[in-house]
């Protein structure tokens, strides 16, 4: 179904109303404005869809984001993007909603496989996520592929092998090819030559480590441990790593490359007990994360890591907070993924305005257009670039992350790689950030 811009501008005007009838939210909190910390009113609410609310009249916005599992850490940093981002478009006077689901982990498919299904019955116009790549992988033909496609953009997902994977997938996140890369260059840069992998058998974790090892062996350096082919990996959901620590510095590294998720809590208490320096530790977007009430303070110190993406400005991570007070009853104390999240949304809220209509296919048909793949003028809000829209401009959304417009494959064009180093309370903290492109 396709309606002209006049149509769903006229829609939007009837339908903004009743957007706003709101019931639970994301984490089950209150759907009304809440006191924050700071004694003031919160302007943000629930933005959730009511029970007839579809695709063919409203943006309906699904989420397939860590709830539960070793990734749940990442789940309020993109909750709060996606949630903040509906409620500036609602703020904008159009008509937008969520509808929020679960997408576990890779060590239990059945809850992503399960989300699939509930995102497809109700309809949405886009689903946000997920933040494994290996979920994504497991639901993207779901949901992407069949005689009624949807549209999915991730966040978070960074496997090389989802590049190009549907013209229904996108993300806002560069593949492995952009961080493996700034990680190699990374450690390498720092002086080491001989690097040693501890790494989960999973999609996202072999894939990051071949490009690193790639960049590390062709700057003249070695894997001496856990290198593709070698056998090395370990299966996702391990609690114990006593013989993968001996093994690998029995090899003597530099450097010791930690690609996991939870599992990294149990690899870091086992290299303290056999000594390994922890700051020649280096780590991913997968657990490059606050440690302090893990370890003892200083564990982690000097140790390094690297997360996709810009260090959003200030003033967005305010925003972000607040909206994750209000709504899910606590600040955020990490950004992970939240500005990447917010703008999937607003990106998929431009293509249905570009395209006078909030189906799947219209917002896919739209997509890289509103990202500036041809060219446009610059906005960096939903409400700016809406009054570009209207009045018949091109437009090039220049969203909070920094990513670029999509490409062929539809992956950022070009995207930030911050560095973060820990500090002494184990909590990483941004250095610098540096640019690649896909």
């Amino acid at each position: 179904m396709v309606r002209s811009k006049k149509a769903w501008y006229a829609a939007v005007a009837l339908t903004g109303v009743s957007a706003l009838a709101l019931v639970g939210c994301a984490g089950g909190g209150e759907s009304t404005p809440t006191e924050s910390s700071d004694g003031g009113s919160a302007d943000y609410v629930a933005q959730d869809c009511a029970n007839d609310a579809t695709s063919a009249d409203t943006l309906k916005v699904g989420t397939l984001l860590p709830v539960t599992g070793t990734l749940a850490f990442l789940g309020p940093p993109e909750i709060a993007g996606v949630g903040l981002a509906v409620d500036d478009i609602v703020a904008a006077g159009d008509s937008a909603c969520t509808f929020w689901t679960d997408s576990g982990d890779s060590n239990d498919m059945t809850v992503s496989s399960a989300s699939a299904d509930d995102l497809l019955n109700a309809d949405v116009s886009v689903v946000i996520g997920a933040a494994s790549s290996s979920v994504s992988l497991n639901v993207v033909d779901k949901l992407t592929t069949g005689a009624s496609p949807v549209v999915q953009i991730s966040p978070a997902n960074t496997a090389a092998s989802l590049s190009g994977y549907s013209d229904f997938f996108f993300r806002t996140a560069p593949p492995d090819t952009v961080q493996g890369s700034a990680l190699g260059q990374l450690i390498t840069g720092d002086g080491n030559a001989n690097v040693a992998f501890l790494v989960f058998n999973d999609a996202y974790g072999t894939g990051l480590r071949d490009v690193v090892e790639e960049t590390v062996t062709s700057a003249g350096g070695a894997v001496t441990y856990g290198a593709s082919g070698a056998g090395q990996e370990f299966p996702p959901g391990q609690t114990t790593f006593s013989s993968e620590v001996t093994a690998a510095l029995a090899t003597d590294p530099d450097a010791i490359v930690i690609i996991a998720f939870d599992e990294t809590k149990a690899i870091i208490p086992e290299l303290v007990s056999q000594g390994w320096d922890m700051s020649r530790t280096y780590y991913t977007d997968g657990n490059t994360s606050d440690f302090s009430s893990d370890f003892e303070p200083g564990t982690l110190e000097g140790a390094q890591g690297t997360i996709p993406g810009a260090n959003a400005a200030d003033d967005f991570k305010e925003r972000a907070s607040a909206w994750h007070e209000a709504v899910e009853g606590s600040a955020l104390d990490d950004y992970s993924y939240s500005a990447e999240s917010y703008d999937a949304v607003i990106l998929a809220a431009l293509a249905a305005l570009e395209g006078g209509a909030t189906d799947p296919a219209t917002i896919q048909a739209n997509l890289a257009a509103v990202s500036g793949a041809s060219g446009g003028t610059e906005c960096s809000t939903y409400a700016e670039c809406k009054e570009l829209i209207a009045a018949g401009d091109e437009i090039h959304y220049t969203g909070v992350s920094g990513a670029g417009p999509f490409n062929e494959s539809n992956d950022p064009s070009s995207a930030f790689i911050g560095i973060y180093k820990f500090d002494g309370d184990n909590v990483p903290v941004w250095v610098s950030a540096v640019e690649g492109e896909s």
